[in-house]
């Protein structure tokens, strides 16, 4: 993997529980759910504040006539990576008054809170968050499913090559059935092949196996 990208790799792929449909707007599509990007900026930077945050430059209300009016704030997120600071911005912005189709007059008290909350997106998105969306991936119903796959992974990783390759020599010789059996009395899952196992479980299989205590 070309190493400029590997964080955009890392970090493209969403949770479909993490995808709402763009509402309220002239234009359908989907977001990604703005908690679920700052749980994985976390998972890869740090607490907030610490590895990485937002911070707004500037923000305003645009008017327009007696009853239109735009919040618009500048935002920028920062991110320690490898030694070094990063910084993006990017601007968020959000209807505050205007009259509703039904001829309501309505005026948003959450329009600056949801400016910053797009404004961040928006900058953790450049560096790849979510990036499957923001690049139109998430239109292919086929896709969706395979984002769903990996995200299973991601978030119960299983044995990898390497693992799977160790225990299948320590198993040489040994009743497999039995073996299976055990871990998945032990995972509490019901297990049929070495790359079905999670990885938590590598440490205490390997020790079993090395102890010759196996069932």
């Amino acid at each position: 993997m070309n190493d400029q990208m590997k964080l955009w790799k890392s970090v493209c792929v969403t949770d479909p529980a993490a995808v709402k449909p763009i509402t309220g707007k002239q234009y359908k599509g989907n977001s990604p759910k703005p908690y679920w990007v700052i749980q994985r900026a976390t998972e890869v930077f740090g607490p907030c504040g610490i590895g990485w945050g937002v911070e707004v430059v500037n923000e305003r209300f645009e008017r327009f006539g007696d009853t239109e009016s735009l919040h618009v704030a500048l935002v920028r997120v920062w991110y320690d990576m490898d030694g070094k600071r990063g910084t993006i911005e990017q601007m968020g912005q959000t209807r505050a008054s205007y009259v509703s189709g039904n001829g309501r007059f309505i005026v948003d008290e959450d329009a600056p809170k949801k400016s910053v909350t797009d404004g961040m997106v928006k900058c953790l998105s450049m560096l790849g968050f979510a990036g499957d969306i923001f690049s139109g991936q998430w239109d292919d119903s086929k896709y969706v499913e395979w984002a769903a796959e990996e995200t299973r992974k991601r978030e119960a990783p299983t044995l990898n090559e390497a693992q799977v390759s160790e225990i299948s020599g320590l198993l040489d010789g040994r009743d497999f059935e039995a073996f299976m059996k055990w871990v998945s009395k032990c995972t509490g899952k019901d297990l049929k092949a070495l790359n079905e196992v999670p990885a938590e479980a590598y440490k205490p299989i390997i020790k079993r196996l090395t102890n010759k205590e196996h069932a």
